[in-house]
Parts: structure tokens; sequence; C-alpha cells
């Protein structure tokens, strides 16, 4: 099954939205707290696009999940309570939901090794995302993708999981 991960389109913001309005729900239906306080909204995706950071995953024409991703900025990070496993430059993975058309086809999987490759090929070898502490689903694939805990990052008040993957 073919999938590719481009850049977002202005004309695909209100698509992304729905995704993540859906990946909200189900945050919300698995008892999580996460993105329940009205962030990300329709405004936080629109800024994504125009400033570059927004990308999808399309597969069979379509756009099965969504992620926003910025090079070496995240203030949030510089105070994290623990250690993070190298100090140079890094992706940080934000964002990530996958649309409930393509829930349980491993596209959330397909994502972070396309968005490895994506750090890479700018010569990026390490990829820095959080998480709640209650996100299962998100825990789980970082702990299968090897991702490592480094510790607790504030984000808005909360306290988030914070890892790291150093890529070879």
């Amino acid at each position: 099954m073919e999938h590719f991960l481009r850049k977002a389109l202005p004309s695909e913001a209100e698509i992304i939205w729905n995704i993540l309005q859906q990946a909200i729900e189900r945050r919300r239906k698995d008892g999580s707290r996460q993105w329940q306080d009205g962030y990300p909204n329709l405004e936080v995706v629109k800024m994504d696009i125009s400033s570059g950071k927004g990308y999808v995953l399309e597969r069979e024409g379509k756009i099965a999940a969504y992620a926003a991703l910025v090079f070496n900025d995240e203030p949030a990070y510089d105070e994290i309570e623990g250690n993070w496993l190298t100090n140079g430059d890094f992706l940080v993975i934000h964002r990530v939901a996958v649309s409930d058309d393509f829930l349980g086809k491993g596209i959330a999987v397909s994502l972070f090794k396309l968005l490895e490759d994506f750090a890479k090929e700018h010569h990026v070898f390490s990829i820095k995302v959080d998480t709640n502490f209650d996100n299962l689903a998100m825990l789980h694939i970082l702990e299968k993708l090897n991702y490592q805990y480094c510790g607790e990052v504030y984000f808005r008040g909360g306290a988030r999981k914070a890892f790291e993957k150093v890529l070879s």
C-alpha cells in the first residue's frame, strides 16, 4: 500500500482539523485528559500549515494522518525534569493524529518511520516527542519504536512524558 509524507496544503486545513477532532474524541473516550481543553484547534492547524510545519501522510489518495514538525524549537523542552539523550539538533513531533478511516492499519507506526527518514534527510539524528501520561495509544507506539523516556516537560500547566530517539 503506497503512502508518503508531504507538506499539508492550506486547502486541507478543514480535513486535518476533522482528523484531529476524531483523535480528540478518541482520547476522551479512552479517559485521557490530553487535548480536552480546546487545544489543538483549527487556528493551530492553519498556523502549522502557513508556517510550513504541518505534514500529512497520504495513503490511497487520502490524508491518513497528520503531524506538526518543528526543528530545534520547543521552549518547553529546555526545562526537562530529567535528561535528554542528546543536546544537538532535533526534530520535534507534535499533534499526531490518525484518521478514523485508517485506524488499525499501522498508520501511526508508518508515520513515525517516515518522520525518522525525514529527520535523517535533513541531517538531524534525534527526534523528541512528548505525550500525556494517560495517552496509552501514543505511549504504546513510542515504546514499540524504541523511543526512550527522558523525563517530564510542562505544557500549558500540565506535565507531559518526554521521549527521545537517537537515529542512526
